[in-house]
């Protein structure tokens, strides 16, 4: 999309690949990034031909944290140009929101699933961003680093949530209060990323995992479970996914996508499935709920 300065978009073959694009700087994270990624993503979610969001980043690294270009006032919401830059942004508990938690949170409503291509350094928030993400697979050249605690910062991008939940406490605590950049087999024996490859099968592999759940796979199916998959993560008894699991049963096996992925199985040969996520979008709870006040 033309409109991008700091991203690129591309759609083909039902996958939106989102590509950050600072390359002279590492792909280094800005205000003006952070709103052109929740502007992609709502885009891929506006258009009912794309099943599938891929994000890598350009050149040598995936996102190599904030810009520190303003030197020591770089985190400052007080300073005058900081504050210039983010005219506009909401508040939440009478302060405003994390520019970083803007993009996970945004990524974390996604409904299209969401595939991260590590093709380089992710740290801080580089590294924060991708935890709504569905899957993460890493070139073997990239790098993590939770790095806050050495910036005299607090992890942001709502990971306090995300992480412990992706890799396990202990895991998330190592990282996050050593702050230190680690490769990426340890990234692999974390489980923070689920597959490391050569830096030159990293994108045909994401793009290959990509197709297959494009190609066979219905949409609303998908959505609903990416839904389903992560709102039970915070529930107290697998009851409330029984009682969701039972509506989405009840309303999916009424649906065309049903009566399409029983017939072409039956008839061996390839589905068409005609659903639309947004005809099904009641069907379970948007997530995460926003609060009804950001105050």
């Amino acid at each position: 999309m033309s409109e991008f300065s700091q991203i690129r978009y591309e759609s083909a073959d039902h996958v939106a690949t989102i590509t950050l694009h600072r390359p002279d700087r590492l792909n280094a994270f800005t205000t003006t990034m952070a709103r052109e990624l929740v502007a992609a993503f709502d885009a891929a979610d506006a258009d009912d031909d794309v099943r599938v969001v891929l994000m890598t980043g350009a050149g040598r690294a995936f996102c190599a944290g904030a810009d520190l270009g303003r030197g020591a006032s770089t985190f400052d919401a007080t300073d005058p140009v900081r504050a210039a830059e983010r005219a506009g942004f909401e508040t939440i508990g009478g302060v405003p929101r994390d520019g970083g938690g803007t993009v996970s949170l945004r990524i974390a409503a996604s409904r299209k699933p969401v595939i991260v291509a590590v093709n380089g350094p992710a740290v801080g928030v580089g590294a924060t961003m991708t935890l709504p993400a569905d899957v993460r697979i890493a070139a073997q050249s990239a790098r993590f680093g939770f790095v806050f605690a050495r910036r005299g910062l607090v992890p942001e991008a709502a990971s306090s949530w995300f992480l412990p939940r992706v890799v396990g406490i202990s895991q998330a605590m190592e990282w996050v209060a050593t702050g230190r950049v680690f490769d990426a087999a340890e990234a692999l024996g974390g489980r923070l990323v689920s597959r490391v490859l050569p830096d030159d099968e990293l994108l045909p592999a994401a793009r290959a995992l990509a197709a297959e759940i494009a190609e066979n796979t219905s949409a609303v199916s998908v959505a609903l479970a990416r839904q389903l998959m992560w709102s039970m993560l915070g529930t107290a008894t697998p009851w409330e996914a029984h009682r969701l699991d039972s509506l989405a049963m009840f309303r999916l096996g009424q649906s065309a996508d049903v009566v399409e992925g029983v017939t072409s199985f039956l008839e061996k040969r390839p589905p068409k499935f005609p659903g639309r996520v947004a005809d099904f979008a009641g069907v379970v709870p948007l997530w995460p709920l926003r609060p009804e006040t950001m105050d």
